[in-house]
């Protein structure tokens, strides 16, 4: 091996073994002296003079036996595309650029659409072999087109209920299984139909349809969404809240006083890049929050159960805060002291005592101070009246 060239090639394996390979692929497979892939992977190969090595379970056990080999020429195989939800890019994250290459092959996306004809950019792709099937919950709509890779044939029947439960189940399903091999199989059923045992490694296609309710796109999620105990940022405000909270791509929020985690839910679901904790102080809203973000497909929802100041010691640093609960004078001056400057902070109050404190916070820090008045149409008597309710005090600054 030449001084300064990678010696880990990561070489993307099709169903159909080395056929499927460029020139490039099956030279470093022939040069390598260990071969490193799961047991499947390794199967498809004919006889080489490299040291075949399973890759073990769990998967981070491997970089470790990986890293053993240093120096020495080494192929790794993995499916299709490294690069499009495989193996390449954890690989990556553990070694310099310059120890490695990749020589990916066609992704399980790309032999989808071309089996179907879809338009590969416009055909949302996930990647769901060890995440729960609530994270599609966000995609869900009528006109859709999604493939998504699955963990086994199993999981198949978990989606047509999944998507069923929710009203989708008239959406029509083509299960793929080892696309591109002399395997490769297509059924197509639809979802609140489908059986059968399907062989790993398996890709659904879906078109969905149905009358389930999809999630808007907008800021402001209907109140029905979310399971309740009568605490929670009500439609309307939240709107508005998360309009002033202004998530961006990439950002962190708190949001203090979780209630039923709706505003930091809607935060997550505003980009895949998007994190947020919620604090809450009661345990009974902790599950709470927890089926809700789960329901609505943000999991990675993390519920800190405390009172603020003292939970937020060891927190990630926040671009957006938001107090929907337990606003004091002692948390704002807190805030200030420990919370980076630019950071957008964000707080509703209702009770005059509260209102208090953001009007004076207002006056000595600045920002914007909103009073938020809704009514709503409601019964009066054998007529209809304005039923008001509680006016909400926002207050907006960035620190």
């Amino acid at each position: 091996m030449a001084e300064g060239a990678p010696w880990l090639t990561i070489i993307g394996l099709g169903e159909d073994g080395p056929d499927g390979l460029t020139g490039a692929s099956r030279a470093a497979l022939e040069a390598a002296e260990i071969i490193m892939g799961p047991p499947r992977h390794l199967s498809l190969l004919p006889d080489l003079p490299g040291q075949r090595v399973d890759w073990p379970v769990p998967f981070a056990d491997g970089l470790d036996l990986l890293a053993e080999f240093s120096g020495r020429k080494v192929a790794v195989l993995a499916s299709g595309d490294p690069f499009w939800f495989g193996a390449g890019s954890v690989i990556a994250r553990r070694f310099a650029r310059s120890e490695w290459r990749a020589l990916p092959g066609p992704s399980v996306f790309s032999l989808a659409a071309a089996h179907l004809g879809w338009p590969l950019e416009k055909t949302l792709c996930l990647g769901h072999h060890a995440a729960p099937l609530t994270r599609l919950r966000r995609h869900l709509a009528r006109g859709v087109r999604i493939i998504v890779t699955l963990r086994d044939g199993a999981a198949l029947s978990e989606l047509g209920r999944y998507l069923s439960g929710l009203g989708f189940g008239a959406s029509t399903l083509w299960v793929m299984e080892a696309l591109g091999g002399p395997r490769e199989a297509v059924t197509q059923s639809q979802a609140d139909a489908v059986t059968g045992a399907f062989t790993h490694p398996v890709a659904v296609a879906l078109q969905i349809d149905g009358d389930g309710a999809a999630l808007p796109r907008a800021s402001g999620l209907a109140d029905g969404f979310f399971d309740s105990d009568g605490v929670m940022t009500k439609r309307p405000v939240r709107a508005l809240t998360l309009s002033a909270l202004a998530p961006k791509p990439f950002e962190v929020l708190w949001d203090i006083g979780g209630g039923s985690g709706s505003i930091g839910i809607e935060w997550l679901l505003s980009h895949p890049t998007t994190e947020a904790v919620a604090i809450e102080t009661r345990a009974d809203r902790i599950g709470l929050i927890t089926a809700n973000a789960a329901a609505l497909g943000v999991d990675r929802l993390r519920v800190v159960e405390g009172k603020a100041p003292e939970a937020l010691a060891d927190l990630p640093i926040p671009d957006a805060v938001f107090i929907g609960g337990g606003l004091s004078v002692a948390l704002l001056d807190w805030l200030y002291a420990h919370v980076p400057a630019g950071t957008q902070l964000v707080a509703n109050a209702v009770t005059l005592e509260s209102e208090a404190v953001l009007i004076a916070a207002h006056r000595t820090r600045g920002g914007s101070l909103l009073r938020i008045d809704l009514s709503e149409a409601a019964p009066l008597g054998p007529r209809t009246g304005w039923k008001a309710a509680y006016p909400v005090v926002q207050w907006s600054v960035v620190l």
